[in-house]
């Protein structure tokens, strides 16, 4: 089982959704077909030249 968390654009809301199972990716509050994967608040730092 392929678990995966998605943030809803329409609605704001977090969707963990099976991907093994599930044909059609929806947010099963709003029914939006939007979804955007979180990503963690870390601070990449680049070195200069």
């Amino acid at each position: 089982m392929v678990m995966a968390v998605y943030r809803c654009a329409k609605c704001g809301k977090e969707v963990e959704l099976d991907l093994e199972n599930t044909r059609e990716v929806r947010c099963p509050y709003c029914g939006s077909k939007i979804l955007y994967k979180p990503r963690p608040r870390v601070a990449r730092r680049v070195k200069a030249i």
